[in-house]
């Protein structure tokens, strides 16, 4: 039992709504005609992604999702302009699955630890479109740079939803200081073949240990962000006994 108490059991949660979607899993979507528009937007977005597995980030389009998928262009151009739209409605789907059933007790780093692995299942559903995505963000900045804004929102709302105010100075550092912990787990999700996620799940605890080692950044000391992380989780030492499960 780590210093924020004990770890939350990733087993209780269930599947991840957005798994429903997957491309491979679920090739036709039927009653096209009656799909609501949530249903549609993540019918549209599993398309997406697989094609990005397939094919490569730059081969996706809103249009070759709809036609990869059956659905129809016209009302695929009424929900999305373009990708950029599409992945911003995937990063809300999300943020939807996490915040949905989260926990409501414990303590700051258990409530954190949920939250933030309920998102991840939601990426893990569509896995290898979604690493298609990262492997291509070094080459599109632009696009980098609107996830990273995305990312802080969403990250902002994790805060929230374990009663942690993302408001004001101090709920900018929070907000830079989760970030900062989401992408250090997101390098290990993406290496991260096993089908428990158990890397991924150390790699955050480990991450949420390493914050709380430089400073009480959640209960918003504003000189107490947590420090950069290495960029390869495996390259971190294992937490000290006693300071996380």
């Amino acid at each position: 039992m780590g210093v924020w108490g004990r770890r939350p059991q990733r087993g209780c949660r269930g599947q991840s709504p957005l798994a429903f979607f997957q491309a491979d899993k679920n090739p036709a979507v039927p009653y096209l005609t009656t799909m609501d528009d949530e249903a549609f937007d993540q019918a549209l977005i599993a398309s997406a992604f697989a094609l990005a597995a397939r094919d490569g980030w730059t081969q996706v389009s809103v249009a070759a999702a709809a036609r990869e998928a059956d659905l129809p262009l016209e009302r695929a151009r009424a929900r999305f302009a373009g990708r950029d739209s599409m992945l911003l409605r995937f990063g809300r789907l999300a943020d939807a699955a996490a915040l949905t059933g989260a926990l409501t007790e414990g303590s700051p780093r258990d409530r954190l630890f949920d939250v933030l692995m309920r998102r991840f299942d939601a990426l893990q559903a569509h896995r290898e479109g979604v690493i298609a995505l990262m492997r291509a963000l070094p080459a599109n900045p632009a696009l980098a740079l609107l996830l990273a804004a995305a990312t802080q929102t969403s990250m902002a709302w994790m805060l929230e939803a374990c009663g942690i105010s993302s408001g004001g100075l101090r709920g900018v550092l929070r907000t830079k200081g989760l970030t900062a912990v989401w992408l250090y787990t997101a390098r290990a999700w993406e290496s991260d073949e096993s089908t428990d996620l158990s890397a991924t799940m150390a790699a955050l605890d480990l991450a949420l240990a390493r914050a709380e080692r430089f400073g009480a950044w959640l209960e918003g000391d504003a000189g107490s962000a947590p420090k950069p992380f290495p960029e390869d989780p495996a390259a971190e030492p294992p937490p000290a006994e006693g300071v996380a499960a």
